[in-house]
């Protein structure tokens, strides 16, 4: 039996009408307590890895494909609807609206069950219908299995964005999908609930 590590948190999902997209991950709780990651994937296909610590910036860049790995004082808050985050080049102060209808559906699903690999192995075809580009089971990096279980989806309805202090455009949708790993978030940039499983080893 292999080992596992499980991520539980937020995932916030954000394009721009310039063409840098970014994916910010919030972990309550982790194999490496609780922090913020950022990955950027600019216009050009560069894709970057702001990171915390050398420890998160190793199991991530190790589990994913980058570029560009950067460790740097950072943060990311929820704070009701409204997200902020501070990440070397990257800030971002983005609203969060409502629930959207896949966000409805899955609310519906016990999230004991929601977060489950089987379960998750046995929907990943759906969840490619319901949000084009996003799976919920895929390989990873170093012969790793990677589940996630999303429970909750809201919008994000608007976001100021700055690169190196420069305005990278307005909220745009996340086109092309993000490349670091198996799975991109959804195109509407959007804030999910999620629980990341990952597996090493034969299980």
């Amino acid at each position: 039996m292999g080992r596992r590590w499980i991520f539980d948190g937020h995932i916030a999902g954000i394009g721009t009408s310039s063409g840098l997209r970014a994916v910010v991950g919030m972990w309550q709780h982790s194999p490496f307590g609780s922090f913020a990651d950022v990955m950027v994937q600019q216009a050009s296909g560069h894709r970057l890895l702001l990171a915390p610590c050398q420890d998160v910036a190793g199991f991530i860049s190790t589990t994913y494909s980058f570029d560009e790995v950067q460790v740097l004082d950072m943060s990311a808050e929820l704070d009701g609807h409204r997200l902020t985050v501070s990440a070397g080049p990257l800030a971002i102060r983005a609203d969060v609206g409502g629930r959207t209808l896949l966000g409805t559906a899955l609310r519906a699903v016990p999230r004991r069950l929601a977060v489950h690999p089987r379960w998750l192995s046995s929907v990943s075809p759906l969840a490619a219908l319901a949000a084009p580009g996003a799976r919920t089971f895929g390989t990873a990096g170093n012969g790793r299995l990677e589940y996630y279980g999303v429970s909750d989806l809201h919008h994000v309805t608007s976001a100021t964005v700055t690169w190196e202090g420069a305005d990278a455009g307005s909220l745009a949708p996340i086109r092309p999908a993000v490349t670091f790993g198996f799975s991109s978030v959804p195109p509407r940039p959007s804030l999910a609930r999620v629980r990341t499983t990952v597996l090493e080893g034969r299980h």
